[in-house]
């Protein structure tokens, strides 16, 4: 263990010297490193770390939700939550995300006053590990800023106190115009403090005052933070908008190699700390960028896969899938250790940013009008050249999927369940936003309260009014709510659909959109085919090349396929899952 110690030492003395080589006054690397060890409780309760292990598999599914997205007035949110997903979950999804559920002061979480404590609205932390006793357990580690109101930015104000010299100040007159950011309020915010008037960065809104981790003392906190987290339970952290972490005066401030180098010492501290514990980026930016935070294996476990969310919906409303396609040809196979972390809806909207480059600015407009006229709203950033350009789109994803370009149909159900089958059967780790689970609409009324385009799709469900939904057979929550089940069901079982399992594009034209999953012993071959039209589709089972001796099934409807050859017709937003070995 003593020569395991040293070599972990080593390891985080040579990334703390890349994070602070530029930083005045910081030089004692050892000395840092023994701190952020002792932190950890190294070596009491150190690891050995096994190289591109894959820590996740088939049967990993994360459901993503607030910790008060389902309410009842006789007890706490987190006590509700783990009810429904006793109730109704059961062993379906086997990981849980709840948002952040400290005490916040804005943005439904994100502007975190107190990290280190749970939102007693919500519950208390008994209520947290419950959960986790039976889920993987993810938590944000919104570590890029902090509420204003928290004490730590009191002590800022005071100057003097833990947290006096947390955050990130500049002058108005420095060089910021290089500045990327996802929001178009003024970057500075002013503030009269002990030490006279100061400005302070501010990313995303002037609630959310950004840390300056050239200080080792925000470095050493979080840290502390982490451990606490881990002790509660929670074995997936999400990094929340870490690429704005560092940030240099003159620069971009967003991806810089410093930003990069602390989620290495992270993830370095957090896989020595608990084998099994997950690291997943948050990088809403760009396709190519986003996926450096793979590093060479050695970053972040699971990268969050924005640009599927947009690309999926175009490819649905537009009934055409060619940059779908083609950009599923171009993503390079997670190397063993590193997987997706794959979605369609979150808590927030559908961001345009990770689509730059891959649609086309005619197809970005079709599909921003289209969602507009089933009720979705568009939240705007400042681009370089200071213009206004649409950051995401806002809406619930039960009403994004209502029609296509030409209009509401009656296809929506089958082209909500079309795009979840997709999701399921790609390459990486599904993540289910609870209101894609209960096939949640927009909520106008939520809106019109916060003002905050966000709220639409962030309904907050009455338990019995839910209930009551659920054991409606007519009721679309229930019918959604079944279906998604029973395909979540099947996911699990196919050893072809583990996170790291071959995948292969196939060209069956732009209404059937099909990719080749074979699992890592190769005994299982799945064809996924869709029809992402609104008219029923032939295949030919020819151009599949199934392998004649063996028998194929389809998965989803539950039939044999006779004749490998055959031609058959797939009816609109169908999804077939062909399967040459069926788990028991």
């Amino acid at each position: 263990m003593v020569n395991a110690l040293d070599t972990l030492t080593q390891k985080v003395c040579q990334q703390l010297a890349f994070i602070y080589r530029d930083v005045e006054g910081v030089d004692d690397y050892q000395g840092l490193a023994d701190q952020l060890l002792a932190e950890m409780r190294f070596p009491e309760e150190m690891h050995e770390v096994k190289p591109y292990q894959n820590l996740w598999s088939e049967q990993d599914v994360v459901m993503i939700t607030y910790g008060d997205s389902i309410i009842d007035t006789d007890e706490k949110p987190l006590k509700t939550l783990q009810d429904f997903i006793t109730d109704y979950i059961g062993n379906t999804i086997n990981g849980v995300h709840i948002l952040p559920f400290f005490p916040f002061s804005s943005d439904d979480g994100f502007s975190v006053i107190d990290y280190s404590s749970v939102n007693e609205a919500l519950g208390d932390w008994q209520d947290i590990s419950a959960i986790a006793a039976n889920k993987r357990l993810m938590s944000d580690l919104v570590i890029n800023h902090c509420s204003s109101r928290s004490l730590w930015f009191e002590n800022f104000i005071n100057g003097k106190g833990v947290g006096h010299d947390f955050f990130f100040t500049v002058s108005p007159d420095d060089d910021l115009s290089s500045v990327v950011r996802p929001r178009t309020s003024s970057l500075l915010k002013e503030v009269e403090t002990a030490n006279g008037k100061q400005f302070s960065w501010c990313t995303f809104s002037h609630d959310q005052v950004d840390f300056d981790f050239r200080n080792p003392a925000v470095l050493r906190v979080f840290v502390s933070i982490i451990r606490q987290y881990l002790d509660m339970g929670v074995e997936i952290f999400r990094l929340d908008a870490v690429a704005f972490l560092w940030k240099i005066v003159g620069s971009k401030s967003i991806n810089l190699p410093q930003t990069h180098e602390v989620v290495r010492l992270l993830r370095t501290l957090i896989e020595h700390a608990k084998p099994n514990a997950i690291v997943i980026t948050e990088t809403n930016i760009p396709n190519t960028q986003n996926l450096t935070y793979f590093g060479n294996a050695n970053e972040a476990h699971a990268i969050y896969n924005f640009s599927l969310p947009p690309l999926l919906l175009n490819t649905l409303i537009t009934g055409d899938c060619l940059y779908l396609k083609r950009w599923l040809m171009s993503m390079p196979p997670a190397q063993n250790g590193t997987t997706y972390f794959n979605f369609i809806a979150s808590h927030d909207g559908i961001g345009l940013r990770p689509a730059e480059g891959l649609l086309t600015d005619q197809e970005l407009n079709v599909l921003i009008n289209t969602m507009k006229q089933f009720g979705g709203r568009i939240s705007w950033r400042t681009s370089d050249e200071g213009q206004q350009k649409a950051y995401e789109i806002n809406i619930a994803l039960y009403d994004a999927l209502q029609g296509t370009s030409a209009g509401p149909d009656k296809w929506g159900n089958a082209r909500f369940i079309c795009a979840h089958a997709i999701m399921l059967a790609l390459e990486g780790i599904p993540g289910i936003y609870i209101h894609s689970l209960l096939a949640t609409r927009n909520d106008e009324e939520r809106l019109a309260h916060t003002h905050h385009n966000r709220s639409i799709n962030r309904h907050r469900w009455q338990y019995e009014q839910l209930k009551q939904r659920l054991s409606d057979k007519q009721s679309h929550h229930q019918q959604i709510f079944s279906a998604m089940k029973e395909l979540i069901d099947i996911r699990t079982q196919q050893l072809a659909f583990h996170p790291n399992a071959v995948q292969f594009t196939l060209h069956l034209g732009l209404q059937l959109f099909g990719f080749w999953r074979q699992s890592v012993d190769r005994k299982q071959s799945i064809f996924c085919i869709s029809n992402i039209s609104c008219e029923p589709q032939p295949l030919m089972l020819s151009e599949l090349n199934l392998v004649i001796t063996e028998s194929w099934f389809d998965l989803i409807a539950q039939q044999e396929i006779r004749d490998t050859l055959e031609r058959i017709t797939l009816q609109p937003y169908q999804t077939v899952w062909l399967s040459n070995q069926v788990k028991e």
